[in-house]
């Protein structure tokens, strides 16, 4: 406000010191002036009649002649007095017009508006810095769980979009460059609701100056940050920056990962709610013959070291190996966009096909060429830019790529459900017969609907009534947890999937796990499942019956009697 203030008295000081010279030469001038009363008296006006008479002038209101009818001397001043005046307002509502229409005064405004608006938070947000594809999928993750996101983006056009989206809760934006640690402050980094910072702007010198910003300004809150250069990437890690996302080495893991463990791919894309298909349907990713990789760049250099060691045989497309530096093994230089080209590279002995360069138009006339050459090729298309989905869609690629939905997804696991990630590591380790059991069970516990993953922290503020349990000597289970309130012989559809402690993690915990102060449980289940589990973990009334069997009653009198009987 002080800025706003500083800024309105600048620009119009001078139009305000015209004003007040001319009411003070109008008013002075009046009470210099001679009149004749209806007496035929010689009087002149006092400071107060004079300025009561320049105030209705000026402001063309016009009451007439008073106290008495004007003398000569006197009308030919007040003429003065109404030009002067009306020149004067004049250039004052002019000055002001301007000033109003000012890009300096607007941008203070909205960021007056925007810090107020921030300081009044009272519920846990992030602070989204970039609001390009990634942040629009992020902040769209957020708001279907609720969860309160303030926005920092340099192109007003993107924040434009943002404005037009119909969210139910209000999304606070400033248009401003995210980099300066002053836009950080009024975003609410140092806010103590301020849960996390999440850097994905397009350039990675950015988001590594809001890494720093973030660590010092605020250390205890949770930075995440994409970038796609490993010397970036390091400089990150090295003062502590929690997640760094590489979007093309997380595909490139997902890529392994499908080769490997097909079922723990089905099994992720069911869990961020991405798979459609019958949950126990293969991608049939061929895992031995020759694979052509069309681009070399980022993606291309990712998804190359991830299959090198794969016993498969893979051949690069590059337009310019020596700028890109290109791989050890077999490599033909072109753009892959040519039927020639990919004859070269053998698409028609080919088993798969890796169209990932930094155009789409590209990388779908890739697509369109080797299928010509080879209509049964398994097909992993890079997207880059999200508007193009609708004609990826037409392409009917086995995989899609898009760099900016990978990080929102990985990014929104991180901050709705951080323990999947440990879970899915552990699950790595564990063989197709496992997850092949593990997906049964969780198909036929939550049926038809859509999986909802959901954490539970035992503690006095999340669920109190399990430590009052602990605290009165009772051992409350993951049983009593997961049973149903009204019936407690009775299963709530949810599957425990892991378990965290400060001494172990416990892959799929069983039943009888005793529940101890600071655990951290990870469930799959129905949304029913989460309503009724909530009174499992606050109603003490509820946990006794599950824990004892018998319903106490909520009543004074009621308990005093049941205590008696």
């Amino acid at each position: 406000m002080n800025n706003v203030i500083f800024l309105i008295m600048r620009r119009m000081r001078a139009p305000l010191l015209v004003l007040i010279s001319v009411y003070a030469v109008s008013v002075i001038g009046m009470t210099l002036m001679l009149g004749i009363d209806s007496n035929g008296n010689v009087w002149y006006m006092n400071f107060y009649q004079a300025f009561y008479f320049v105030s209705y002038t000026a402001t063309t209101i016009g009451f007439g002649e008073v106290p008495y009818a004007f003398s000569d001397a006197q009308r030919l001043w007040a003429m003065i007095v109404i030009y002067l005046t009306v020149i004067g307002w004049l250039y004052a509502i002019g000055a002001l017009l301007s000033l109003l229409q000012d890009e300096s005064l607007r941008r203070v405004l909205i960021e007056h508006r925007f810090s107020k608006t921030i300081r009044r938070l009272r519920e846990p947000f992030y602070l989204v810095c970039g609001y390009g594809d990634t942040g629009k999928a992020l902040v769209h993750a957020l708001e279907t769980r609720s969860i309160r996101s303030v926005v920092i983006e340099l192109e007003q056009s993107h924040l434009d979009e943002l404005s037009l989206e119909n969210f139910a809760v209000y999304v606070p934006h400033l248009c401003a460059d995210a980099s300066k640690p002053y836009y950080l402050q009024e975003a609410g980094i140092k806010h103590p609701y301020c849960a996390g910072v999440v850097a994905i702007t397009n350039n990675n010198l950015v988001n590594l100056h809001i890494a720093i910003t973030a660590k010092l300004l605020n250390p205890a809150i949770t930075v995440i940050c994409r970038v796609e250069d490993q010397k970036v990437a390091a400089n990150m890690t090295s003062f502590g920056t929690d997640y760094v996302i590489n979007p093309f080495e997380v595909f490139a893991r997902q890529l392994q990962t499908t080769l490997h463990a097909p079922t723990l791919h089905i099994l992720q894309q069911w869990f961020t709610g991405k798979w459609q298909k019958n949950l126990m349907t293969d991608l049939k990713l061929p895992r031995q013959g020759l694979w052509v990789l069309c681009g070399y760049g980022r993606f291309g250099k990712a998804v190359y070291q991830e299959l090198k060691d794969e016993p498969i045989q893979l051949v690069t497309v590059e337009a310019t190996p020596s700028e890109m530096g290109a791989p050890k093994g077999e490599y033909v230089i072109g753009r892959g966009t040519e039927a020639d080209t990919l004859k070269e590279a053998n698409i028609e002995q080919a088993v798969g096909l890796v169209a990932g360069t930094n155009d789409d138009v590209d990388n779908l006339s890739i697509v369109m060429t080797a299928r010509e050459l080879n209509p049964n090729l398994f097909i992993v298309l890079r997207q880059n830019l999200a508007d193009n989905a609708i004609i990826f869609e037409a392409a009917h690629a086995d995989i899609v790529m898009q760099p900016s939905k990978i990080i929102a997804d990985y990014i929104w696991i991180l901050l709705t459900t951080p323990l999947l990630e440990l879970f899915m590591t552990l699950a790595e380790q564990e063989d197709e017969t496992w997850l092949i059991a593990l997906l049964e069970r969780l198909q036929q516990t939550v049926a038809t609907s859509q999986p909802i993953l959901w954490e539970v922290t035992i503690n006095a503020k999340a669920t109190p009534a399990i430590i009052n349990a602990i605290q009165a000597g009772r051992t409350p289970t993951l049983q009593h947890l997961i049973s149903r309130p009204r019936e407690r012989s009775e299963r709530l559809k949810t599957v425990a999937l892991l378990c965290q402690r400060e001494t172990e993690t416990l892959l799929l915990p069983t039943d009888n796990l005793p529940l101890q102060l600071n655990d951290r449980l990870l469930f799959c289940g129905t949304q029913s499942a989460v309503k009724w589990m909530s009174w499992n973990l606050k109603d003490d009334f509820v946990l006794y019956y599950l824990l004892t069997g018998n319903i106490p009653s909520r009543s004074y009198l009621g308990r005093w009697w049941q205590k008696g009987v």
